[in-house]
């Protein structure tokens, strides 16, 4: 039985890689299709959604019934609890991956953001597939140090997307209203994608080391 319940474990890692797999294709296909224009892309993200989705759900279900049937205690708990939580992360950041294709969609043939935004958009977005790779290798790896990693590269999202609202903002803004809302939205998606990443770090932090990092409430 305790072989086949650390199989169970075993599983429910692989889930959680596979997942977050998803969900760095899905914001590297968005935030190209954000910063392109590119249509067509933005609809592959908006359909795919569904896919990461139907995992995180499979992935509780499964979580779930191992909490049913093994009753596990102390870290096997902890692990599958945190599972539990981190599936529910890796969904909310595939939403976000769909918000920015959805932006795109919406204006295109245009732009979603102007000139004088993009190259932070361009960044925004390298930073977010940049947190979701390292992500999945931290999942598959238990390396904290990524976690640190992870960490380090949403101090410099937070630092650009409180920029995007300095720029909105001032006295020198001459974009329209729609410029206003399309541009601080499209970077609270971003920013909200890698606070995900980062709780879904502190979590992995915590299973390895013992210790737990106090971190924002993130919707």
């Amino acid at each position: 039985m305790r072989e086949v319940f650390q199989q169970e474990l075993a599983e429910v890692q692989e889930r959680l890689v596979e997942i977050a797999g998803l969900v760095a294709v899905a914001i590297e296909n968005a935030t190209k299709a954000f910063n392109e224009s590119n249509v067509s892309l933005a609809e592959v993200v908006i359909d795919e959604d569904a896919k990461i989705d139907e995992a995180a759900i499979a992935l509780d279900e499964l979580a779930i019934n191992i909490l049913a049937r093994q009753q596990p205690v102390a870290r096997d708990l902890r692990i599958v609890v945190s599972a539990l939580r981190i599936s529910a992360s890796l969904e909310r950041m595939g939403d976000m991956a769909e918000h920015i294709a959805q932006l795109a969609r919406y204006r295109f043939p245009d732009k979603v953001v102007p000139k004088s935004l993009r190259p932070t958009f361009l960044e925004l977005g390298r930073l977010d597939v940049q947190i979701a790779n390292k992500l999945t290798d931290l999942l598959r790896t238990e390396d904290v140090t990524l976690a640190e990693e992870i960490r380090n590269d949403d101090d410099q999202i937070d630092a650009l997307h409180l920029s995007v609202f300095d720029k909105v903002l001032s006295e020198t803004w001459k974009g329209a209203a729609v410029d206003t809302v399309d541009s601080t939205l499209a970077s609270r998606y971003h920013e909200r994608f890698a606070d995900h990443a980062v709780s879904i770090a502190k979590k992995v932090q915590y299973l390895g080391t013992g210790e737990w990092v106090a971190s924002a409430v993130i919707e």
